[in-house]
């Protein structure tokens, strides 16, 4: 179609709050003479709304981005089959699993796929047990208990299956909640301290030497199996998996540290010595279905180094790459490693306090840093699953919890991390635009869709044979409204096929929450829309095929 006429169709299809174009443009950027839609409907905080605002007439030209779906680069991963979305339960659930009606509000806002984000996935943190005497941890959060304790009368370690009943309450919620799609797996972030060198499960005394003590390798991979096995039979939870080591070859984890457990393993030996030990427990105990993976480092070109220092014994074992994304570039290049050992790979842990789009994004910048991160890691990554640090970082409550003064409400308008905020004293969960963003995704991209690249910053994809639906979850962090053209010449869909908009934008009291605006119909070439300033657009396009 001629520019001309392409510009006259846009303004006559305006006040649908998106650009309808029979054609896209394949090249740089266009300035059209369009405006977005504005919402000012107030929007329930948890259940999707028709969007009902009218837009003003045009004034302002607006940019052009284009956005490639490369519909031939797809995930390679688990067969193609994307597992789905999740969150660490420590150490939320430790802190609020107490309640059974604040663990009921989290398995439903978080994993239920109708009423909540859908997650699916839950990493269980298997608790070290620190030393008894010990009191340095001050969060009133990540104290996690340990399962084995000394018992006096037999003088010997021994096993309390009722062991860590308050995260246990929240993983078996979410369990039900997420139904057949959910996936449990175990992560330890240090031995029990009577494993250790330094007697301490926040870390060794310099913080970048092993903490594990060489002859109990074996003592910590029993450790671990035997709690997979306690949860099989005492509580029907199988676990997909099981990582030994939390970001491993830092120099984070410090004894008598006031945050956390933490454990300090070398890359090579020492983690392959590791690996071993725990697939020979799992065996031992008939649980070799449990994949053993590696290992948790806290950046992508860290967890590329670690991987290739193991042993070929070690690599033959581990059947996933578990990485975080806090630091390092080189997502596709761990990609490929992965793909040239035969490996799963998954981002297994990631947040943030940063925020995107300046102080005019107002609740929407930490909206857009998080969906900005999931973008990244799925273009660069292309992984079977990705999941973030904790869902809940803040609580508030006025007489603490354990002897220690709780975090209190962050500025939502700020930078903070988590999606939520657990008020105890209110027996609520608060939610932010940070959990609105994540829903963008997880709430259309479901397990058993591929994930594919789209070779830009703005936008990713995903597509499912089985339903013929392309889902494209785009952004915009500026001020400004622009045009996005987003070809679809790897596809083939009918005439008259129209994709479901579903934006959130704004703040919690007056914006976009999952709002649902009129569809688009998808034109010969594509989809042209208007993304709205600091905003976050999911397009559901079904009945089309790749080509």
């Amino acid at each position: 179609m001629h520019k001309t006429s392409r510009f006259v169709l846009a303004i006559a299809t305006i006040v649908m709050g998106v650009v309808l174009l029979s054609g896209c443009n394949k090249g740089g950027e266009e300035d059209m003479t369009t405006t977005p839609v504005e919402a000012t409907t107030p929007v329930e905080t948890t259940t999707p709304v028709e969007s009902t605002t009218q837009t003003p007439e045009p004034e302002v030209p607006l940019r052009t981005i284009n956005i490639k779906i490369d519909a031939s680069t797809r995930s390679p991963f688990n067969g193609g089959k994307f597992e789905g979305w999740g969150t660490s339960l420590c150490w939320w659930a430790n802190r609020l699993g107490y309640s059974d009606s604040l663990a009921q509000q989290a398995a439903t806002l978080f994993y239920d796929a109708e009423k909540g984000l859908g997650m699916n996935i839950a990493r269980y943190n298997i608790g070290g047990g620190d030393d008894p005497t010990h009191d340095h941890i001050t969060r009133t959060d990540s104290e996690v208990p340990g399962f084995l304790y000394y018992n006096e009368e037999s003088g010997k370690f021994e096993y309390d299956i009722n062991a860590d009943a308050n995260q246990r309450n929240v993983l078996l919620k979410a369990m039900k909640a997420a139904g057949d799609d959910f996936i449990a797996e175990a992560f330890a972030n240090s031995p029990p301290y009577f494993m250790t060198v330094s007697g301490c499960t926040s870390g060794s005394k310099d913080a970048s030497s092993n903490n594990l003590k060489e002859d109990c390798f074996d003592d910590f991979a029993e450790y671990l199996a035997e709690v997979a096995l306690i949860y099989k039979n005492e509580y029907g939870v199988d676990f997909q998996s099981i990582s030994a080591m939390n970001e491993p070859t830092t120099n984070y984890w410090k004894a008598n540290s006031n945050k956390q457990e933490g454990c300090h393993f070398d890359a090579g030996e020492t983690q392959s010595t590791m690996f071993l030990e725990l697939s020979k427990s799992l065996a031992k105990r008939d649980l070799q279905d449990i994949l053993v993976v590696a290992s948790d480092e806290t950046s992508i070109d860290s967890q590329i180094q670690a991987f290739n220092k193991l042993s070929d014994e070690a690599k033959a074992v581990v059947a996933r790459i578990d990485t975080h994304t806090y630091g390092g570039s080189k997502r596709k290049q761990l990609r490929e490693v992965a793909v040239a050992n035969n490996k799963n790979l998954w981002m297994s842990e990631v947040d943030s306090g940063n925020t995107l789009g300046g102080t005019a994004a107002g609740e929407m910048g930490a909206a857009l840093f998080f969906a900005r991160s999931i973008i990244d890691d799925m273009n660069g990554l292309l992984p079977s699953a990705w999941i973030m640090w904790q869902a809940i970082d803040n609580h508030v409550c006025a007489e603490g919890y354990n002897g220690n003064k709780d975090s209190g409400m962050p500025n939502l308008a700020g930078g903070f991390w988590g999606l939520a905020v657990a008020d105890h004293d209110k027996d609520t969960i608060v939610l932010s635009k940070k959990y609105y963003a994540y829903g963008q995704f997880s709430r259309y991209i479901r397990p058993g869709y591929t994930i594919l690249s789209t070779l830009s910053e703005s936008a990713m994809a995903a597509y499912s044979e089985e339903n013929k639906q392309l889902v494209i979850v785009a952004i915009n962090k500026d001020s400004d409204a622009k045009i996005a053209n987003i070809p679809l010449d790897g596809f083939v869909w009918k005439d008259g096929t129209k994709a479901s908009v579903i934006r959130t934008s704004g703040d919690m009291a007056t914006g976009e929450n999952w709002a649902e605006l009129l569809a688009v119909e998808v034109g010969a070439e594509g989809l042209s829309v208007v993304l709205k300033e600091f905003s976050i657009t999911t397009y559901v396009i079904d009945g089309i095929e790749y080509k």
